[in-house]
C-alpha cells in the first residue's frame, strides 16, 4: 500500500473507532471470553403457549436449504435436520470468507467478481450425530419444531414406546452450538466432525477438531466435545462414541482469525482459532445442560420479548396443521385468513434477525445459513437493495440493537473503501467514473465482501443507499453515540456526491429553462441501460444530503460542508411524472426504457424507504405517478420484490393490495418457484432450482408492520393500511416509530382504540389515527397513553 494511502488508512481507522460505540467493542473477533453470568431462573414459555413452527418428519438432507431449521448466535450458525438415527448440522461462521481486497481492475475499469478474487461466503463444517436403530416401524409420535418464543429447535419421538428428546440452539453467551440428547431411554451412538476443504479431523482429550487456512490467509478451526450422564463417552477412531448414556450433551464451536481492523488487513495474528475453539467447547461442556439452556433462553428472550403481535385467532383446524401444510392451505384457501400464521411469520423474521445479526458481521444474502461452498452470488452483500432490506425489520420490531452489525461493518470497511475509491474509481475505463475528474469520499460496487473488497461493477449510489439504512437506526433511536459512530461514513458519502454531480439544463413544463445538478453515468438497478440523472441516484443523493445536514447540526461538526450541501441539494434535479406513461420517471426521459414489470422499484426509493415523497405532503399528480408505476410493476415477483411492493402500497394506504402481496410472499415454493419453503426460508426461483434469500423474510415481516404503523420524524400514524383480515381485533407492543418512540397499540373493528407512546429519545410527535390528531410532548423515557375516540 502506498505511504499516503497507508496514512489515510490509519487516520480513518482511528476516526472510526473514536465514536461513542467503539468499533471493536461490539464486533468481537473469535477469541476466548469470560464465563457468562448464569441466570438463577428463566421463564421458559410452555409448549402450549409458545409460538412454534413444527413438522411431523425430519428434514431430508438432500433438501437441507428448504427443510432444515436454522439456529444461530449472530456469528455461528447451523442448519439442523433432527433425524433421530442420522442427524446433521451444517455449521457456518459469519467470517468464513474467501477473497480479499480485490483492488485489481478488469480491462473495463470494473472490479472482478469471482470466488477467489472477490470471494465467497462458505460452509465451515459438518457435524453428524448417529443413533443406530432410532428408525423404522418402532419409531412413532415424531415432532420436530422451532420454538420462536424460547429460541430452541427440538425433536421428540418414541422408540418402542420409550420417549426421546433432543434440543439444539446456538448460545450467544457461550458462543457455541449446544445439542442435548435426553429422554427415558439410553443413548448409544457416535459424533463425527468434518471440514469442507479436505481438512483432517483429529481426536484427543475428549475432543474432535480440525484446523486450516484458506488461500487468502484466513485461519479457521472447529471443535466438538461431549459429556454424558451415565454410560460412557470416549474418542475412538476419529469419532466420539457414547454408550448407554441417559443424557448426552454435545458442544460444538468454531471460527476464524478475522478481525474488523483494516489496519491489520482484517486478520488477528494473535488468534489461533484451534486453541479458541477447543477452549470454548471444553468450558461450555463443564456447565450443566439446564444452566446452559437457561443462559441461552434468558439472553434470547431479552431481545425477543421486546415486541409482541396479535392479529387475531386462528381456527383449531388451522392450528392442527403442521407448518408446511399450513402454508399450503393458506395459499389454496385465500378467502380464509390464518392470523396466527401471519403473525408467526413476523416473529420468524425477528428470530432470523436475533440469531443472524448480533454483534458480529451483518447478514448477507443468506443470513449466516448456507449448505455448500458455492452459494449463488457468493452469498455476498448486495448493495442495491438486499443488505438494506435485511435491516428494515430491526427497529420497527424492537431489535434496533441488532442493526448495529451493519453500522459497524460499514465503519470497519470504510478505510479500504476510501482508499480503493481514491485510487481506482476514476479509472479512464470505468464507464461510471466522475466525468468532472473530481474524486472524494468513498464508493462501493454492487457487491461487497468482508475484506474491504467490492466486486461486479461500480455502484455509485451504493454509498448513499447504505447510509440511508444506517440513518434509519438513528431516526428510531435518537442515539447520539451511534450518530458519532456512523458520522465518518455519512461524511465520506456526502463528499463523494459533492464531487460527482454534474450540471445540465432542463426545460420545465412551462417552457422555462434552468440549470440543475444530476448524477453522472450510472445504472438503475438492475434495469435498463446506463444513463445520467437516474431517479434512483437523484433521490438517494437528496436523502443523503438531508441526513448529513441533520448529523452535522446534531453533532456540531462541519458546518461549512453542510451549508455547501444545502445549496447543492437545492439544485438537484428531481424526477417528474412522464406525460407518456403517467408513471414517475425512472430515467430523465418520458419513455419506458426497460421492463414494465421489472423486479426492482428503484425509481420509488424516494417513496419507500425515503420520505421526500409522502402521501400527506406531496402533490396529487406526483402521488398518482407513483401509483401508476407501482401498478405497472405488477403484483407478482420474487419475495423481496413483493415485500417492497407491499410496503409502497401501505404508504399509499391501499391495505388490500399490501396484504395481497404479503400473502404472495407466504405462498409455498413449489416446482422451483418463488415462495416460502417448508422451513419458511424464502426461495428465489432460478428456473431449474431455487436459492434461499433472507431479505424477503425480513422485508416481508416489515411489510406486515407497515400496515399497522407508519412513522417518520414528527408523525406516528396508527393503522394506515390495516387489511380486513386483521381488522376484527388485534394488538402490537414495542413497535418502533421514527423520531425516537415505541408504541403499544390495540384495535377493534378496524379502529385504533388505545395507544401507549414511549420515548426512547424523542420528545415531540403527532399521533394520527384516521381523522384523529394529537400532539405528543414527552421527555426522554417518559410515556403517555392515549384513548382514541
Amino acid at each position: 500500500m502506498p505511504a499516503s494511502s497507508r496514512r489515510d488508512f490509519l487516520r480513518l481507522t482511528g476516526a472510526a473507532a473514536g465514536g461513542g460505540l467503539a468499533l471493536t467493542g461490539g464486533l468481537p473477533p473469535f477469541v476466548a471470553h469470560a464465563a457468562p453470568v448464569r441466570p438463577p431462573t428463566v421463564d421458559i414459555v410452555p409448549q402450549d403457549e409458545a409460538t412454534t413452527i413444527w413438522y411431523r418428519t425430519p428434514a431430508v438432507e438432500a433438501r437441507i436449504i428448504e427443510e432444515a431449521l436454522p439456529v444461530g448466535n449472530g456469528r455461528l450458525g447451523a442448519l439442523v435436520g433432527c433425524d433421530p438415527e442420522d442427524d446433521f448440522l451444517y455449521l457456518t461462521d459469519g467470517a468464513f470468507w474467501t477473497g480479499g481486497t480485490n483492488d485489481t481492475l478488469t480491462d473495463d475499469g470494473q472490479l472482478p467478481y469471482g470466488k477467489d478474487d472477490f470471494g465467497s461466503f462458505g460452509l465451515l463444517a459438518k457435524l453428524r450425530v448417529a443413533l443406530p436403530g432410532h428408525s423404522g416401524d418402532q419409531l412413532s409420535d415424531y415432532r420436530r419444531q422451532l420454538d420462536l418464543s424460547n429460541g430452541v429447535v427440538s425433536a421428540t419421538y418414541r422408540l418402542r414406546g420409550v420417549r426421546y428428546r433432543r434440543e439444539i440452539y446456538a448460545s450467544h453467551p457461550d458462543d457455541a452450538v449446544v445439542i442435548r440428547l435426553s429422554g427415558d431411554g439410553p443413548h448409544t451412538g457416535s459424533i463425527a466432525l468434518a471440514g469442507t476443504h479436505d481438512e483432517t479431523t483429529s481426536g484427543d482429550r475428549g475432543l474432535l477438531s480440525f484446523t486450516g487456512t484458506l488461500g487468502n490467509g484466513l485461519d479457521y478451526a472447529a471443535a466438538v466435545t461431549a459429556v454424558s450422564t451415565g454410560g460412557r463417552v470416549r474418542v475412538d477412531s476419529g469419532r466420539i462414541t457414547f454408550d448407554g448414556c441417559r443424557e448426552v450433551l454435545i458442544v460444538v464451536s468454531g471460527g476464524t482469525n478475522y478481525s474488523p481492523d483494516a489496519a491489520k488487513q482484517y486478520r488477528d495474528p494473535d488468534t489461533v482459532p484451534l486453541t479458541v475453539a477447543r477452549a470454548k467447547v471444553t468450558a461450555t461442556a463443564k456447565v450443566s445442560a439446564d444452566k446452559l439452556l437457561h443462559t441461552h433462553v434468558a439472553d434470547y428472550q431479552r431481545l425477543y420479548n421486546r415486541f409482541s403481535i396479535d392479529l387475531g385467532r386462528s381456527s383449531q383446524v388451522q392450528r392442527s396443521l403442521d407448518s408446511w401444510s399450513r402454508i399450503a392451505v393458506r395459499h389454496t384457501d385465500s378467502s380464509t385468513p390464518d392470523p396466527e400464521l401471519e403473525a408467526a411469520y413476523v416473529q420468524y423474521g425477528r428470530y432470523l434477525t436475533i440469531t443472524g445479526s448480533r454483534d458480529w458481521l451483518p447478514m448477507n444474502l443468506q443470513g449466516i445459513w448456507v449448505h455448500n461452498n458455492n452459494p449463488d452470488w457468493y452469498a455476498d452483500y448486495h448493495t442495491d437493495i438486499n443488505i438494506q432490506m435485511n435491516y428494515w425489520l430491526a427497529d420497527p420490531a424492537g431489535l434496533g440493537d441488532n442493526s448495529l452489525a451493519l453500522a459497524k461493518y460499514c465503519v470497519s470497511q470504510l478505510p479500504v473503501w476510501t482508499d480503493v475509491t481514491k485510487r481506482l474509481f476514476n479509472n479512464e475505463h470505468n464507464r461510471f467514473r466522475n466525468s468532472s475528474g473530481k474524486i472524494a469520499g468513498w464508493a462501493v460496487a454492487f457487491s461487497t465482501n468482508i475484506h474491504g473488497g467490492s466486486g461486479w461493477v461500480w455502484h455509485p449510489s451504493g454509498n448513499a443507499w447504505l447510509c440511508n439504512s444506517l440513518w434509519r437506526h438513528y431516526e428510531y433511536s435518537q442515539d447520539r453515540s451511534y450518530l458519532e459512530l456512523i458520522y465518518p461514513v455519512l461524511k465520506g458519502a456526502a463528499e463523494f456526491w459533492q464531487a460527482r454531480l454534474i450540471p445540465t439544463t432542463v426545460t420545465d413544463p412551462d417552457g422555462t429553462t434552468r440549470e440543475v445538478l444530476i448524477d453522472d453515468t450510472a445504472w438503475s438497478p438492475e434495469h435498463g441501460g446506463d444513463s445520467k440523472g437516474i431517479t434512483y441516484a437523484q433521490e438517494l443523493a437528496w436523502e443523503l444530503f438531508e441526513e448529513f445536514r441533520t448529523a452535522s447540526r446534531v453533532l456540531g461538526r462541519d458546518a461549512e460542508l453542510a451549508s455547501a450541501l444545502t445549496a447543492t441539494q437545492a439544485k438537484l434535479y428531481l424526477p417528474r411524472v412522464s406525460p407518456k406513461t403517467g408513471w414517475l420517471e425512472e430515467w430523465m426521459s418520458p419513455d419506458n426504457l426497460g421492463e414494465t414489470t421489472h423486479r426492482h422499484l428503484s425509481p420509488l426509493i424516494g417513496f419507500y424507504p425515503g420520505d421526500r415523497i409522502a402521501a400527506d405532503t406531496s402533490p396529487a399528480a406526483l402521488l398518482e405517478g407513483v401509483r401508476a408505476l407501482l401498478t405497472a410493476r405488477g403484483m407478482d415477483s420474487y419475495g423481496w420484490a413483493c415485500a417492497w411492493r407491499s410496503l409502497c402500497w401501505s404508504r399509499l394506504k391501499d391495505a388490500e393490495k399490501a396484504y395481497q402481496l404479503y400473502l404472495t410472499i407466504l405462498r409455498p415454493s413449489m416446482n422451483n418457484g418463488n415462495g416460502t419453503s417448508a422451513n419458511w426460508f424464502d426461495m428465489y426461483s432460478q428456473g431449474s432450482y431455487t436459492i434461499f434469500q433472507i431479505d424477503a423474510n425480513l422485508g416481508g415481516a416489515t411489510a406486515a408492520l407497515e400496515m399497522i404503523l407508519y412513522s417518520r420524524p414528527g408523525v406516528i400514524e396508527l393503522l394506515p393500511a390495516l387489511p380486513a383480515a386483521w381488522a376484527d381485533k388485534g394488538s402490537v407492543t414495542g413497535i418502533g416509530a421514527r423520531g425516537g418512540f415505541e408504541v403499544d397499540l390495540s384495535w377493534r373493528d378496524g379502529r385504533a382504540r388505545l395507544a401507549t407512546i414511549r420515548s426512547v429519545g424523542g420528545t415531540t410527535t403527532e399521533l394520527r389515527a384516521g381523522d384523529f390528531r394529537k400532539k405528543i410532548f414527552l421527555k426522554p423515557h417518559e410515556s403517555v397513553t392515549v384513548r382514541i375516540p
